[in-house]
């Protein structure tokens, strides 16, 4: 090998190492350390889309996300087929309170890994928070119809549907929810709050009694609490017969 052959290959490796050492640092949520090898690394090869990406999900595990943004972007200029790229994207933009900038990123996403449930739940999800929620409804559903087991899907339309008032609609989500996973116990206290708003008191006690048997400690158990002594102290006010 000549000595201007040696010169050319020997950055590439070298950035390849100083790569590799940072993804290393990165597993021990050693960010900072991690930062400054894939800047390293990016000297001595400026297109090593690798690096960039790196950079990016340091500074979003740092909740940097702007700059995590522009990390990942430059990623995706170097490599187009970077699926986790173009996720991790779309995930910061949402992470940064901007959902509908995140509606791109999950579409390349999902045009790339047309099979992976979770950038079609994100994309979901971004709808959602930019208030389009006929489109959310229908990509959750969508979902559901692609990957009957996604428990996730099912979870954030019932959710959706008891934003929009639409309770006796989430009930039946949320138990197609425990006939897939009858340990999915929120799914009670959804239930119960759908039967509550229906105003089928005795069945919404009902399923607030199972959530509570199964998780008494939830960060829900108090506003669960509270609302069935209100259901209970409705119960036993006594009725006034009007004499007139």
């Amino acid at each position: 090998m000549t000595k201007k052959s040696q010169y050319m290959s020997n950055p590439v490796k070298n950035s390849t190492d100083l790569c590799k050492k940072a993804d290393e640092l990165l597993k021990k949520n050693a960010y900072r350390e991690a930062i400054s090898s894939y800047l390293n690394a990016l000297m001595l090869k400026r297109d090593n889309a690798k690096s960039y990406f790196g950079l990016g999900v340091c500074y979003k595990q740092m909740g940097n996300y702007p700059k995590a943004i522009h990390y990942f972007e430059k990623s995706t200029e170097i490599d187009e087929e970077n699926y986790d790229a173009y996720f991790e994207l779309g995930v910061c933009h949402l992470l940064e309170g901007i959902p509908c900038g995140a509606i791109k990123n999950f579409v390349k996403a999902i045009q790339l890994n047309p099979e992976n449930p979770d950038a079609i739940l994100q994309l979901g999800i971004s709808h959602e928070l930019c208030e389009e929620y006929d489109m959310a409804l229908m990509i959750y559903q969508k979902l559901i119809e692609n990957s009957p087991e996604y428990v996730k899907a099912y979870d954030h339309k019932s959710s959706l549907l008891m934003k929009m008032d639409r309770y006796k609609e989430a009930s039946v989500i949320l138990n197609k929810i425990m006939r897939i996973d009858p340990t999915y116990y929120n799914a009670y206290a959804g239930i119960g709050i759908c039967f509550d708003k229906l105003g089928k008191k005795s069945d919404a006690q009902r399923y607030y009694r199972k959530f509570l048997l199964h998780m008494p400690d939830s960060s829900k158990a108090s506003f669960i609490k509270t609302r069935m002594q209100k259901l209970k102290e409705q119960n036993h006010t006594p009725k006034i017969l009007s004499l007139v």
